[in-house]
């Protein structure tokens, strides 16, 4: 499955997920785009229609699995929503969560028991 994520800025949003390894693929187009990474990730961007996202109050959120988190952590100083840094949750991650373009809610982790 690959999440569609409306976006307000594609130029922002692209640049914000090219941090995480997101590259845009072939095909799409200017209010459409299509990327992935290296560990078969796929996220394609939309162009969100006008009004649609309310700053602050955007309804979307991703969830990115990766066995580096602290990697991915480190392309991000001061972003972390978790100011301590990746931590173990009770619900059997260790992870971080990101503010992403739009105010998505984006959250990178692994699995505890896999680490």
């Amino acid at each position: 499955m690959t999440a569609i994520l409306p976006c307000n800025d594609l130029d922002a949003a692209e640049a914000f997920f090219a941090r995480l390894g997101f590259v845009r693929d072939e095909g799409g187009h200017d209010d459409y785009r299509m990327l992935s990474d290296e560990r078969g990730g796929f996220l394609h961007l939309n162009r969100a229609m006008e009004g649609w996202l309310t700053p602050g109050r955007n309804p979307f959120g991703l969830y990115l699995y990766r066995e580096d988190v602290d990697e991915a952590a480190a392309a991000f100083p001061g972003e972390l929503l978790e100011k301590r840094g990746p931590e173990a949750k009770p619900w059997g991650m260790y992870e971080f969560s990101l503010n992403g373009p739009d105010d998505v809610l984006v959250r990178i982790g692994w699995p505890l028991r896999l680490r």
